[in-house]
């Protein structure tokens, strides 16, 4: 636990250099926030939004848009830089697991992204645009633990995908696949059940309706207790899938003389 706080600690503060860039960054997610927002208002003058209603559906986009950046994780987990340098053989000779090591630090950035992205647009849109706050702390300890569990899928996905830097020149194209399925299937754009049925079984037989429909759905009070025994194991699966892919890491490492 120890190593694992240095070195988010050592990702945090190396991402404090750039406050001010992250500061654009933010201001634009509200941009972006607010854009999603009147859309959906629009919308729900002339349709009734089953299931959520015009001031639910606010809602539901405004928490997606809180939450983003705690699943939005770096590309690769920075693998590909790591690999291209040879810096991975040091790295897999470190007295940390190379999992460990890169979710350690991912999970610096992360919590740089929920003090200075996530936090403020959450303020922002519970004052000004209606974001309901729960008053049952059970509410807040079952979000607290989906959005941990979706930013954990969050870099392990990421990890899986860093590591075929290995056997692809750019593994960058995984990062983009990996983003526009998110942003579909996640429930990030609009709710699941709207979705056709055949995306609906696609979106709930993949990890990605952790990522938003999940944890908004259970901060809004309208998922079952449930609703987290998905995202918990779908962190067990991913967690061996990691593990896998670092062994076949060494091995490869191994055959080219690394």
């Amino acid at each position: 636990m120890t190593v694992l706080w240095v070195l988010a600690r050592s990702a945090y503060e190396s991402r404090l250099q750039y406050t001010a860039s992250h500061a654009v960054r933010t201001v634009a997610s509200v941009i972006f926030g607010m854009i999603y927002i009147s859309i959906w208002q629009g919308i729900g003058e002339q349709y009734a939004l089953e299931g959520y209603g015009r001031e639910g559906m606010v809602a539901y986009i405004a928490f997606n848009q809180v939450i983003l950046w705690l699943t939005f994780t770096s590309h690769g987990l920075g693998l590909e830089d790591r690999v291209r340098t040879g810096q991975i053989a040091l790295d897999l000779i470190r007295p940390v697991h190379l999992f460990i090591f890169s979710a350690g630090r991912e999970a610096g950035s992360i919590a740089y992204n929920v003090l200075f992205t996530a936090l403020p647009l959450y303020v922002l849109y519970a004052l000004f645009v209606g974001l309901p706050v729960p008053s049952d702390p059970v509410i807040w300890l079952r979000t607290l633990a989906a959005l941990v569990m979706a930013a954990y899928i969050g870099i392990c996905i990421s990890y899986c995908i860093g590591v075929t830097a290995l056997w692809t020149v750019e593994s960058r194209w995984f990062s983009l696949l990996n983003y526009s399925l998110s942003f579909v299937l996640s429930g990030f754009l609009m709710p699941i059940a709207w979705m056709p049925g055949w995306l609906q079984t696609i979106s709930r037989l993949s990890p990605y309706p952790a990522f938003n429909d999940i944890p908004t759905r259970t901060y809004l009070g309208t998922a079952a207790p449930a609703a987290l025994l998905a995202p918990l194991i779908w962190c067990a699966l991913l967690s061996l899938a990691c593990f896998a892919a670092t062994s076949a890491v060494r091995r490869k490492v191994e055959v080219q003389g690394g």
